[in-house]
């Protein structure tokens, strides 16, 4: 076992590294591995253990993409995840079905489970790649985001009939729709009063350690209790974690776990793309290629033209082809229906093995059609969407740290009308901050998803106020290497202080405590 783990990372690292010198996204160099490997140690692509691991990487992904939302947010995507995304299911599902059973004669069953196998895209790869290039907060990712959603919504019931047609017990579908809405009103329910009754309770009680293990360990055994409980009723554990991450999107410390969750969910999303890969059946994907291919490119144009015609009476051309393409690709939701219906033998298993190719195949198109969405989309439409929802922060003043040299400068901002952002660590002096009516952000300044969400790169000047000076040296290491480092304004203790960041060879002002500091840095940026 120890040699395939061994290989596999070093397949992954050198298919990676090839593939990032064409400009290629790393989900595809996993994809590829899981293949090679399956080939070469002839392994059980149906490994049950494995994919329940490789799962969680999507589960974490929902879990942050659930930061990016709360329930306000949820409530006023209402129309995208409720309307659009239910009718984008709806017809993309009808639309198969009609053309499988009447136009190919394929068996009612057959095509019911072939309808809602292309329905559904890919929420681990829209989201990962939305994540990487910051296309969340662009309408077109709002509209995506807002579609996925629903659609994993909607796979609980999908499955559940699915199990149904394959027993013989008779169930009917009321009680199938009555059961699955009891369950979401539990779920949210349990959830809704841990997160407005607990949540921020046991959070303080962990910052007050000051033990980062004890931090992530708790953002562990929330997403994953979380997730657990969503299983429990029957829902996917990653609607769970979804919901988890929006109850903690309201809370202070959602910068904090995004910072420290993001190296975990992207090493188990590796996992879940080596477990694509090895779905890949080279026999079959030679021996149907021409099918595979005419199929491919039959679900692309008829999702792509379902997405844009519902989009676009209210959104602009080029918003409503960019989520069209985002989301034209089948996904893993896809080859669980696949896999429990060939199971209960509702589809024939060359169909299953066919679509399966495809499916993975399709997915390994999608990243590379994301990377360069906005090339494609200058073909259609030459009028640029806005590009993000909320106002983005421009020549604005960071400040790290809200000790006394920050609440100083701070207060001199704000007499002078100057827009500024606080990122401050410790939990007391981030509520002295919000009580002070600062914009402050709680999290640790040495993480880069804490950084962005200052937007750094957009700031005039950063000023760094920390009194430590192992944590005054990383931060000031890493901003050098996210903006040029004469923004930096770093105020330090004493000349001892000033030597030990000289091996950085900034260009930033460091200035010595004194007091007359303040005035100092206030007349630098003023």
């Amino acid at each position: 076992m120890l040699n395939i783990i061994v290989l596999t990372l070093f397949i992954a690292l050198v298919v990676n590294i090839i593939l990032k010198r064409f400009h290629l996204p790393t989900i595809i160099g996993y994809i590829l591995t899981g293949t090679i490997i399956t080939i070469l140690f002839d392994l059980n692509p149906n490994n049950h253990e494995l994919k329940e691991i490789a799962e969680f990487g999507i589960v974490f992904l929902m879990f942050t993409i659930g930061l990016e939302f709360s329930l306000k947010e949820l409530k006023r995507m209402r129309y995208e995840v409720f309307v659009i995304g239910f009718l984008q299911i709806f017809l993309t599902s009808i639309a198969v079905f009609s053309l499988s059973k009447y136009l190919f004669s394929i068996p009612s069953v057959t095509s019911f489970v072939i309808a809602v196998v292309v329905a559904l895209s890919s929420t681990a790869i829209v989201l990962k790649t939305f994540n990487e290039t910051n296309e969340t907060r662009k309408r077109y990712g709002q509209l995506s985001i807002g579609i996925l959603i629903m659609q994993d919504i909607i796979v609980i019931p999908i499955l559940l009939i699915i199990a149904i047609l394959g027993s013989d017990t008779a169930i009917s579908m009321d009680r199938i729709i009555f059961q699955t809405f009891i369950s979401g009103l539990l779920l949210l329910g349990i959830l809704w009063i841990i997160g407005n009754y607990l949540l921020d309770y046991f959070f303080s009680l962990v910052i007050k350690t000051k033990s980062d293990e004890l931090f992530i360990g708790i953002i562990f055994f929330i997403t994953i209790g979380a997730s657990y409980l969503a299983y429990a009723l029957g829902f996917s554990y990653s609607l769970g974690a979804f919901v988890a991450g929006m109850l903690i999107a309201e809370t202070k410390y959602k910068y904090q776990i995004q910072a420290d969750l993001t190296p975990f969910r992207d090493l188990l999303l590796g996992v879940f793309f080596i477990t694509i890969g090895m779905q890949i059946d080279i026999s079959i994907a030679f021996e149907y290629l021409h099918i595979i291919v005419l199929l491919l490119l039959g679900v692309f144009a008829l999702k792509s033209i379902v997405i844009f015609l519902l989009l676009k009476f209210k959104e602009i051309t080029k918003t409503s082809f960019k989520t069209a393409i985002s989301l034209m690709q089948m996904g893993e939701f896809s080859l669980v229906v696949l896999e429990l219906a060939s199971k209960d033998s509702l589809i024939d298993n060359i169909y299953s093995q066919v679509f399966t190719v495809t499916i993975v195949l399709s997915m390994i198109i999608t990243p590379i059609i994301l990377k360069n969405l906005t090339f494609i989309a200058d073909f259609i439409a030459k009028k640029e969407e806005p590009k993000y929802i909320c106002t983005r922060l421009k020549e604005h003043i960071v400040i790290i740290g809200y000790g006394a040299f920050g609440k100083s400068m701070a207060a001199k901002l704000k007499a002078k009308g100057k827009m500024h952002v606080i990122i401050e660590s410790d939990i007391n002096a981030y509520h002295e901050g919000v009580a002070d009516n600062e914009a402050m952000i709680f999290g640790n300044a040495i993480k880069n998803d804490v950084l962005k969400n200052a937007y750094i790169q957009n700031a005039q000047n950063i000023i760094i106020a920390i009194d430590n000076p192992k944590k005054l040296h990383m931060i000031c290491q890493n901003l050098k290497t996210i903006v040029p480092s004469s923004k930096l304004i770093i105020k330090v203790h004493n000349e001892k202080q000033k030597e030990l960041l000289a091996d950085l060879e900034l260009e930033s002002k460091i200035i010595v405590e004194s007091e007359e500091i303040s005035k100092t840095i206030d007349s630098h940026i003023i």
